[in-house]
């Protein structure tokens, strides 16, 4: 039997309940969450319907600004096609690419205005065993990211992610990032899959963290993963620098991240001006 979750942030359901060339109605009322659909037959509309403010999904410019929702189809995907619904059009995002050997979920990303309700459309496509097919994604939305209005962008390699930032927006990111944390870079592995950089950091303090990102490794230490697009071209240095950046679908993506002794340096001017936009804590 379909079912949504207790906060109607995700549902799950089976295609086998559903009544033959029928649409089921589903209403997602959450700025992330999932949906998996078992055994797809017929179709499905999806609304995205947070019961937030597009504004309060994070510190975009103003009410007006565009928010950029993104979906993460499951690696294991199959049995059905995901298209956004914009203006009685359907744009595919995921299409049934069922194999024996899936390869990594790609995440596709469009854009919306504040008062949209943007829907997904889940169509079934024709198999005769449908046993073993599942249509799982999770979703996101945020006013945070910088949207663009074409399907297949994504907001976390976007043009413009490598570039240093200034001491303005330094202090923002403390103020705003999902995660804020002093380090040191222990290694940068490539992730081709994902065209990334898999920066594997030691943490010396965490300051603020969305999920357990930078779990105890031992005794008083901590670790954890932050990516950033490989085009960046990361590398290992010496020193301890102060990372910030935002989680998407569970994983730290990078922000600013400058060394601690220059970010000491922009903090303290920024005091002594009174134009300091937020302190960290206990610091």
């Amino acid at each position: 039997m379909a079912s949504y979750s207790e906060d109607q942030c995700s549902w799950r359901g089976s295609g086998l309940s559903q009544a033959a060339k029928s649409v089921e109605q589903v209403w997602l009322r959450c700025a992330e969450g999932s949906v998996e659909w078992l055994y797809p037959a017929g179709a499905m509309r999806l609304t995205l319907s947070p019961r937030l403010p597009w504004s309060a999904m994070g510190p975009g410019e103003s009410s007006r600004s565009p928010v950029s929702a993104c979906v993460k189809p499951d690696k294991h995907w199959g049995g059905a096609q995901l298209y956004l619904e914009r203006n009685g059009v359907l744009e595919l995002l995921v299409g049934d690419e069922t194999s024996e050997t899936p390869g990594p979920a790609r995440v596709q990303c469009f854009s919306a205005m504040p008062g949209e309700r943007p829907a997904l459309f889940l169509q079934a496509t024709p198999h005769q065993d449908i046993s073993r097919r599942i249509a799982a994604f999770r979703y996101e939305l945020r006013g945070d990211w910088t949207a663009q209005p074409s399907v297949n962008t994504d907001p976390i390699g976007r043009e413009g992610a490598c570039r240093p930032c200034n001491n303005t927006e330094i202090l923002m990111a403390v103020c705003t990032s999902d995660f804020v944390v002093r380090g040191n870079i222990r290694s940068v592995e490539k992730d081709p899959n994902l065209k990334a950089a898999v920066i594997k950091v030691s943490a010396t303090r965490v300051y603020r963290q969305k999920f357990a990102l930078f779990p105890e490794s031992g005794r008083l230490t901590r670790s954890g993963e932050i990516r950033t697009p490989l085009q960046c071209g990361v590398r290992p240095g010496a020193g301890s620098f102060l990372f910030t950046g935002r989680v998407h679908f569970g994983e730290a993506w990078l922000g600013c991240a400058p060394r601690y002794k220059d970010f000491l340096k922009v903090y303290e001017q920024a005091k002594q001006s009174l134009m300091i936009p937020c302190t960290l804590v206990n610091d």
